[in-house]
């Protein structure tokens, strides 16, 4: 885990400060005691160091968007928002814990709560959805609990609409429960990744642990997205979860999204179904009665139904349309493209041949592999001399060393200009921006701690350095 000192809290007024709750790498949470009407909340402060014009517009949205959104019952409640004597944005919300990103960790969550918490929170990325939003950082940290432990929604600090996602688009993401197509740059976002973030978060809540994560392993960055890029996500290996819904959760994470729910609802509908299933009762819906009621009667009726499922398996999607290059760069995660395991059933459906066509078979998959991947290596390089041709500096030669408990990591100033900024990305996908050449990273023995740091300038980062990691040895 990343250690950074919080900011010194603003000084609001008709508000009281009460403790730090939380920081994050663009900005810091307070707990604040409202003077009239008289309660707890909890505010979001921008990092002076981060604050430019650009930051400010994006805070702003932020509000905005939550501020329409807000009204949902699993959507956190913004109360106000402004700008502090000190010259940084402030969000001022509904207090809400949150307990749930770290007791998935430590115990097992029921199926019959994690369901619950599947069909409101989904309920409520399918509302943000049609108001044309789309949230690109859905994942456990941002599910929080209300004081009568209804799971809330939080954090639309890189939410989008979803006409201005475009393909160039660079936005921070969290590495684990991203969708490959959003890793390899090949969408900013869209309505098909946010099924697979839900379900990868979802998943996680199930299983203890990330989707692509291997327990005792190596889960670098580059591990994961590895990993990811091929689809296969870990078993969840508990005894209680039906095998319709890990299917499901293994299906909305397709490597193809023609071959996931065609939107969240779809998958909301089916994890209310797997309710059914288990005999629970089903979890409703909230979605805006006005928007429901834009269609006829008989219509509301069927798109409230649920769709039996054929022999208790999950319903088939329809397929969508994609671009050409995404269907032609499937197979290439973001840094080394490795060819995807043949595991759809009308790959593993092979007709009888002899030993000749068998050798004539595998030398063509050989060579349309190789192609592949050359291209998918050729298209990371064009990448990387595109971020350099910014103008943007990269980071290089970073040293870590151990020191007790945590690792130092340093590197030498690439030329930053005035107003830049470093971020590190570390191992287990957190983010920070700072000034300062040098970060601490918290480990445990036997732990591998890696940290990859780009510059960050005007709202744009350049290209990312190498990789560096510290196994951690005893203290």
């Amino acid at each position: 885990m990343a250690r950074r000192l919080p900011s010194q809290p603003p000084v609001l007024p008709g508000f009281s400060f009460v403790h730090v709750l939380g920081s994050g790498g663009f900005a810091d949470v307070f707990l604040y005691e409202q003077n009239m009407p008289r309660r707890q909340v909890a505010v979001k402060v921008m990092l002076s160091e981060v604050v430019n014009d650009q930051v400010r517009q994006m805070f702003q949205a932020e509000a905005n968007l939550m501020a329409q959104l807000s009204g949902h019952p699993s959507i956190l409640t913004v109360h106000q928002a402004g700008v502090s004597g000190d010259g940084r944005p402030y969000l001022v919300m509904e207090l809400a814990s949150a307990s749930l990103s770290e007791r998935y960790r430590r115990e097992r969550i029921p199926v019959a709560e994690v369901l619950r918490i599947a069909v409101r929170i989904g309920s409520a990325v399918e509302t943000a959805h049609r108001a044309g939003v789309l949230h690109r950082d859905l994942k456990p940290s941002n599910i929080l609990l209300t004081a009568y432990g209804h799971p809330v929604l939080s954090d639309f600090g890189i939410a989008s609409t979803i006409a201005a996602v475009r393909e160039e688009e660079s936005v921070g993401l969290s590495i684990p429960w991203s969708a490959p197509e959003v890793l390899l740059d090949e969408t900013g976002g869209s309505v098909s990744s946010e099924v697979w973030a839900l379900a990868a978060t979802m998943y996680s809540l199930l299983a203890g642990r990330s989707p692509f994560e291997v327990p005792g392993g190596s889960n670098s960055s580059s591990d994961l997205m590895s990993r990811i890029a091929r689809a296969k996500p870990q078993p969840i290996n508990r005894p209680d979860v039906p095998a319709s819904l890990e299917e499901l959760l293994r299906r909305s994470m397709s490597r193809r999204p023609e071959q996931r729910p065609a939107s969240v609802l779809e998958l909301v509908r089916e994890f209310q179904q797997i309710e059914s299933e288990l005999g629970l009762p089903q979890t409703p819906l909230e979605i805006a009665m006005d928007d429901w009621a834009l269609g006829t009667v008989s219509d509301m009726e069927d798109r409230t139904r649920l769709r039996p499922l054929a022999g208790g398996a999950s319903t088939a999607v329809k397929p969508r349309r994609r671009r050409r290059v995404a269907e032609q760069a499937t197979e290439a995660p973001a840094a080394v493209r490795t060819v995807r395991e043949a595991s759809s059933p009308s790959r593993a459906t092979v007709p009888a041949t002899t030993n000749g066509q068998r050798a004539v078979t595998w030398v063509l998959v050989g060579a349309a592999a190789l192609v592949v991947v050359l291209g998918a290596i050729t298209v990371a390089v064009l990448l990387r001399a595109s971020g350099a041709a910014g103008g943007i500096p990269t980071v290089a030669d970073i040293t870590g060393r151990q020191q007790g408990s945590t690792v130092l990591f340093t590197w030498p100033d690439p030329g930053l200009q005035n107003g830049d900024r470093y971020q590190i990305l570390t191992g287990d996908g957190a983010t920070s921006i700072q000034q300062a050449d040098r970060f601490v990273v918290d480990g445990n023995p036997g732990e591998t701690v890696c940290v990859t740091v780009t510059v960050y300038r005007d709202g744009k980062t350049g290209a990312p350095s190498a990789q560096k990691c510290v196994d951690m040895g005893e203290k």
